[in-house]
């Protein structure tokens, strides 16, 4: 995990007018929320595993489910999430049945190294981040 500080930290907004923004953009809310909490993840790339900008933010009135709830923004965060290569051409022959039941794999690594490479990427998107996301 690589945190990229931003001067959209702390600001508020309504929940509904963010996700009006930034959702076009290809930010998505992620699966972690809660009833006070939640993240916008942006998928950067998929190879050697899955790669995220993250913005984290808390909500500060109201339950993220409820209309007019507003959110104040954390630091945005950059984050992989590493897979074991080749799974499906290892368990080919493991049957219908089987598979059912394995279908979801675990990462083998839930905090991967962030590259330079995604970094830079990161910042960018930050940028673009501060840029729409003005008063």
């Amino acid at each position: 995990m690589r945190e990229i500080h931003s001067n959209i930290e702390g600001k508020q907004y309504h929940l509904f007018k963010l996700e009006q923004l930034l959702k076009p953009m290809g930010y998505t809310i992620g699966g972690n929320w809660d009833y006070d909490h939640g993240a916008f993840d942006y998928k950067i790339d998929t190879n050697n595993g899955y790669h995220f900008l993250r913005i984290p933010f808390k909500s500060i009135d109201g339950q993220l489910d409820t209309s007019n709830c507003t959110v104040e923004l954390g630091t945005p965060y950059l984050l992989s999430h590493i897979y074991e290569s080749n799974i499906d051409e290892n368990n080919a022959n493991i049957g219908n049945f089987s598979a059912s039941f394995n279908q979801f794999q675990a990462p083998v690594d839930k905090d991967g190294e962030v590259t330079e490479r995604y970094v830079a990427i990161g910042h960018e998107l930050v940028k673009e981040l501060e840029g729409i996301l003005q008063y």
